[in-house]
């Protein structure tokens, strides 16, 4: 791995694990303070202030985090028109997001002019909504070309009921488990998608108690099932 930017993305990826468990901090403290907001204000006062802390250290775990949207579209833009298609808006719309939450940061921490975080936080937010989108239709097409390859492979085990076939079930397990690893990154992107629209402009539904906990328990169990499962 002679080339430069594999070599920063491939740096830059070793802070993943500890920025998935400040992640889940955060939204700890972000249930607390919906809890206890009403009832112990102190205590909902501190949580804020965790979640804040936290969400600055996030920030800063991800500086140069823009090159890995860069570097995807480099190395593996797609197998399809279509797919590369997506790609391109995806990865754009991630690396927008990434490259201007350095400057949402900076000035939320007093570097810059702190009247710049209000437009940094929109075009940032405005980012990552378009990535989610356009990954969202992604993992749709490949949770469709899974579940046609898993009819295939069924159709191949009904058919050829002898000892070679056990290997084609081992394919089956392994296609069902990829399509659910898509279906977990749609609820995933969905949520995020979600907490965005919420975050940019308040709207009562979303802000609902209810709507709160499903969100966020969603992105927590998708970032533990990618760190345990997925490895």
């Amino acid at each position: 791995m002679n080339d430069t930017v594999d070599k920063l993305v491939v740096f830059l990826a070793k802070r993943d694990g500890i920025d998935k468990l400040v992640k889940t901090f955060q939204y700890v403290s972000k249930l607390v303070h919906w809890q206890a907001e009403a009832s112990r204000p102190d205590l909902a006062r501190r949580a804020k202030s965790w979640e804040v802390a936290s969400g600055l250290s996030r920030k800063a775990f991800r500086s140069g985090r823009f090159l890995t949207g860069f570097n995807a579209l480099r190395r593996s833009p797609g197998s399809t028109p279509l797919f590369r298609f997506l790609a391109v808006f995806a990865n754009a719309g991630e690396m927008v997001y990434f490259f201007f939450d350095h400057f949402l940061w900076l000035s939320r921490v007093g570097v810059l002019d702190a009247g710049l975080a209000r437009r940094m936080s929109y075009v940032s937010a405005f980012g990552e909504a378009l990535g989610y989108v356009f990954f969202v239709a992604m993992d749709a097409i490949m949770i469709k070309k899974g579940l046609a390859e898993e009819a295939t492979a069924a159709k191949e085990e009904e058919v050829r009921r002898i000892r070679a076939a056990w290997s084609q079930r081992g394919l089956v397990g392994e296609i069902r488990h990829e399509s659910f690893y898509f279906l977990v990154a749609v609820a995933h992107h969905a949520s995020t998608l979600q907490n965005i629209i919420c975050d940019v402009k308040a709207n009562r539904y979303q802000n609902q108690d209810a709507t709160i906990y499903i969100r966020t328990f969603v992105q927590i169990y998708v970032l533990w099932f990618r760190q345990t499962c997925l490895g």
